[in-house]
């Protein structure tokens, strides 16, 4: 299959281009944000504060780092399990955040909220994150050092593997997937 090269900026126009089970390798800027970090963001939205980076046509990675090696930029950089962030991610959705990549299956109520907004929810592979490391040139923490590993931090990465999980249709890879699992087809 071939993969599609994808740079960021991540647009609607862009978004719409993608198919659910499409390969893509992003080259850019990615942020990290998990839990705590999507609380603090969240809360700013609601006091209309400032964020730590720009949503618009952004993505986010749900990941953390472990400790690099010598001479490596990162350590394992692997994805973190995504539905841990539903209860937070309409707000973002809704300002103007384009993209996540994570691991597993999102709500219904997200789905919907990736059809409104035209983005994009993107699936890395869990237990890969040796590899994906190696897509990353660059990190800089952006916002809240004080989480660690969970602070907000800004990537730039090259043909960073991802599969479209949720396209800004809706269409989602584990519903079609498993369907053919069940039908036999």
């Amino acid at each position: 299959m071939e993969k599609i090269l994808l740079n960021t900026p991540f647009t609607e126009e862009k978004a719409a281009n993608l198919k659910c089970g499409d390969m893509v390798l992003i080259s850019g800027i990615l942020y990290t944000a998990r839990d705590a970090a999507h609380l603090r963001m969240v809360a700013n939205i609601s006091q209309q504060k400032e964020l730590p980076f720009g949503l618009k046509d952004a993505i986010i990675y749900y990941a953390g780092p472990s400790p690099s090696r010598p001479g490596k930029v990162s350590g394992s950089f692997g994805p973190t399990t995504s539905s841990r962030m539903d209860k937070m991610t309409l707000p973002l959705l809704e300002n103007g955040l384009r993209g996540m990549i994570g691991k597993g299956l999102r709500s219904q109520e997200v789905i919907q909220g990736i059809r409104s907004n035209k983005a994009v929810y993107f699936a890395a592979l869990g237990g890969a994150g040796a590899l994906i490391s190696n897509s990353i040139k660059s990190i800089e923490i952006m916002a809240y050092d004080d989480l660690g590993t969970e602070a907000v931090r800004k990537l730039i990465v090259e043909d960073f593997p991802a599969v479209v999980a949720i396209d800004s249709r809706g269409a989602c890879i584990y519903d079609i997937e498993r369907q053919k699992y069940q039908t036999g087809c």
